[in-house]
């Protein structure tokens, strides 16, 4: 064997004994949360979870129950899938550290304050409490990078009001809409400008929690009944003509959107069962539409992304009109990310399986 193969086959072993003698990032996997969604932030958290590439990281998972008590949880991953891991596993009371210096989180272990770096959080919590920076703003607290949108971004995109607002101020369309808060007064009054059907919706809520179409205004009071369980802020919006199309973009400076989706409907609306269910309804990845419209949705959901301050990634939901007419609809900072999931399902079809999707975002923060 001559000397330079010697020397290439030494270079390679002190290589591989260097990789493995290197310390895994740890990885702060946040899930559960004091939310509505807090089941479905289950089912995100238990994909990501078993997709992670367990020979590159080390995963420190963090629990939030549906009261709020945070957990650093040491148990089977399947317990958080089935709702049981508050029961199944070893459960350690912790919290994020506002203190920089730490980058960490601190949990109780026999009266004492044990600390735990983490390199990278990656909060997988839908809905409030979680998805609306309240969380974010934590951790950005903490110094810790962090997997998603961060506090303003994550604010603004949940306030369906506020986000439409400053979308159409950039000249994109978005549906005709009033705002209803406890204290409005002549609430018919106010809805005199609206065309019906209308949609009345939760400011602040996800996963079609809350929401009624609306057929006739004799209507509205119980929608609006139905909507107040979910938020004190109420926004009705005009039906869009048409059907529901979604793009998945990831990324900052450069953006990657995958293959546009659309949802057909038999009947109804896109609500809570049928988003997890589709018993009616079915998405096609990718959408029945033209080659050009398909650019454009893309272009506009960049658009969004950035004009909303998004990083890392989101998906943007539009209305598409018989007229090919572009509305935006929201926009999810973290959408449902099981395996057979909107986002996860479109990125799919440009060639990026979960496990690579997965290890794309952490690697974006590291």
């Amino acid at each position: 064997m001559k000397h330079t193969e010697i020397s290439g086959i030494l270079e390679e072993e002190k290589r591989e004994s260097e990789e493995e003698n290197m310390e895994k990032k740890k990885i702060g996997i946040i899930f559960g949360g004091c939310s509505p969604e807090y089941g479905v932030s289950l089912e995100s958290s238990y994909s990501v979870i078993t997709h992670i590439n367990q020979e590159k990281y080390e995963i420190v998972l963090i629990g939030i129950t549906k009261e709020g008590d945070w957990f650093h949880y040491e148990g089977d991953v399947e317990a958080i899938k089935e709702e049981k891991w508050r029961e199944a596993g070893i459960c350690t009371p912790v919290t994020i550290s506002s203190s920089r210096s730490d980058h960490g989180i601190l949990e109780m272990k026999d009266g004492k304050a044990v600390l735990t770096k983490i390199d990278v959080f990656f909060p997988v919590l839908h809905g409030k409490n979680g998805e609306d920076g309240t969380v974010q703003g934590l951790i950005e607290l903490s110094g810790v990078p962090m997997v998603g949108c961060g506090l303003l971004s994550s604010s603004l995109c949940m306030d369906k009001a506020l986000s439409h607002r400053l979308v159409e101020s950039y000249g994109i369309k978005v549906a005709k809409s009033v705002v209803i808060t406890y204290e409005s007064k002549n609430i018919q009054k106010l809805i005199e400008p609206l065309k019906f059907p209308v949609f009345v919706k939760p400011m602040r809520a996800g996963s079609s929690f809350g929401i009624t179409k609306v057929e006739r205004k004799e209507e509205i009071g119980q929608a609006l009944e139905e909507a107040f369980q979910y938020d004190t802020e109420v926004i009705v919006e005009e039906n869009v003509e048409g059907f529901e199309i979604g793009c998945a973009v990831l990324g900052n400076e450069e953006l990657t959107v995958g293959e546009v989706d659309e949802i057909e409907l038999s009947k109804g609306f896109f609500n809570f069962t049928e988003k997890y269910t589709l018993k009616t309804s079915k998405i096609h990845v990718p959408a029945r539409i033209a080659p050009e419209v398909a650019t454009k949705a893309k272009e506009t959901a960049k658009q969004i992304y950035k004009i909303l301050k998004c990083k890392d990634f989101a998906r943007v939901d539009l209305f598409l009109t018989p007229d090919n007419e572009i509305y935006f609809n929201e926009i999810n900072t973290i959408p449902g990310f099981t395996s057979h999931s909107r986002y996860p399902s479109m990125m799919k079809e440009i060639g990026m399986d979960f496990g690579k999707l997965v290890d794309t975002l952490i690697n974006m923060e590291i």
